[in-house]
């Protein structure tokens, strides 16, 4: 895989075009989570998708990483498809982390990734890799994106200075 700035652009259209795969996906996995966690949590809108992709393929560094993962993901196949289950579940935990961002979010997104990809099935034409692509961005959107009661109160364990 050749990752040129062409391929990060190409990239960043193709996840930005996903959202009527993945918001849907997002909203779900937050509708599940929400009942587990007795809380509400925001759904997320196309747009704020959309603004979220926008704003970590603007990060380059970030952007090439996520391409890359993308890329690995779409042509991930396997025969048989159970023989892949580990490479395209690490790919997709690393891809989810990777756009969440920083701890804690990053191991949030990678334990919410397992979560949305038991819920995402592609079908079977498609790549091994797909579905768990699919999860991945979901998770690693949903993570970052706000609309969690803990992620928008003051943190108690922030000191004063």
């Amino acid at each position: 895989m050749h990752v040129t700035p062409k391929r990060v652009a190409a990239a960043h259209r193709r996840v930005r075009d996903r959202a009527s795969i993945v918001v849907p996906l997002i909203n779900e996995t937050r509708d599940r989570l929400g009942t587990l966690f007795e809380t509400d949590v925001a759904s997320v809108t196309t747009v704020d998708y959309q603004q979220a992709v926008d704003e970590v393929f603007a990060d380059g560094d970030l952007a090439v990483n996520i391409t890359g993962f993308v890329g690995l993901l779409r042509e991930l196949d396997v025969d048989g498809d159970y023989p892949g289950f580990i490479v395209d579940e690490v790919l997709g935990r690393e891809l989810a982390a990777t756009i969440a961002g920083g701890q804690p979010l990053a191991l949030l997104a990678q334990a919410t990734f397992h979560f949305a990809d038991i819920h995402t099935h592609g079908s079977d034409d498609e790549n091994a890799g797909a579905d768990d692509l699919d999860a991945a961005l979901a998770a690693g959107f949903q993570t970052r994106l706000p609309g969690w009661a803990w992620t928008e109160r003051e943190n108690p364990f922030s000191i004063d200075r």
